[in-house]
């Protein structure tokens, strides 16, 4: 049984695509850059993926900016 509070792989893979992007180049990464780390080329799937970590408040996103995607503190 999955835990409800569990992330599922592909959140876990977006989530250190954006840790990793941060770490090398000290910005925020677009949405077809954390595609490109986790093997996505649609960019509404990688929003959507985005939108499941925004509801659960790991992520934080502003409008749609170019790069609009951050960690949560």
């Amino acid at each position: 049984m999955i835990r409800p509070d569990a992330l599922s792989a592909w959140q876990e893979a977006v989530l250190r695509a954006i840790r990793d992007w941060i770490a090398e180049t000290g910005e925020d990464p677009s949405v077809r850059q954390i595609g490109g780390r986790v093997g996505l080329s649609s960019t509404s799937s990688v929003a959507y993926r985005l939108g499941r970590l925004e509801d659960r408040g790991l992520i934080s996103r502003i409008g749609r900016r170019r790069r609009s995607c951050r960690l949560s503190t």
